[in-house]
């Protein structure tokens, strides 16, 4: 009967250690290559960053949307939760640029009337 409560406490063991590795492993995420722009970022690439999580992009994402382009990394300092403390650890990850215009499509060439490509060949 001994074996039991022994053969519990070590499973219980092995699993802590697994989510202890897990969550470590996770917690050191690998920061982009290069500076992500909070203009034009989505939230997967914003969540590359160092100290950025789902709910730290979605509210990078509603700032935006509601208040336009960033000027300035330090916009950021807006946002609740997000101190000075943090936002130095993450800006050499990040950058402000223009957001991406619009791409237009260039309307395509006339072809010259039938009528007038006739007067050309008498």
């Amino acid at each position: 009967m001994a074996a039991r409560p022994l053969t519990a406490r070590l499973l219980l063991l092995v699993a802590l250690t697994l989510c202890v590795a897990t969550a470590s492993s996770l917690a050191k995420k690998k920061p982009p290559e290069r500076p992500v722009n909070l203009n034009t970022a989505n939230s997967e690439e914003l969540q590359l960053v160092p100290g950025i999580g789902p709910a730290t992009a979605d509210k990078i994402l509603k700032m935006r949307k509601s208040y336009g382009p960033f000027k300035s990394v330090d916009d950021l300092l807006a946002i609740r939760g997000l101190g000075p403390k943090r936002l130095e650890k993450m800006r050499k990850f990040l950058t402000v640029g223009r957001p991406a215009a619009p791409k237009s499509v260039p309307p395509p060439a006339k072809s010259p009337p039938a009528a007038e490509k006739q007067l050309d060949n008498p």
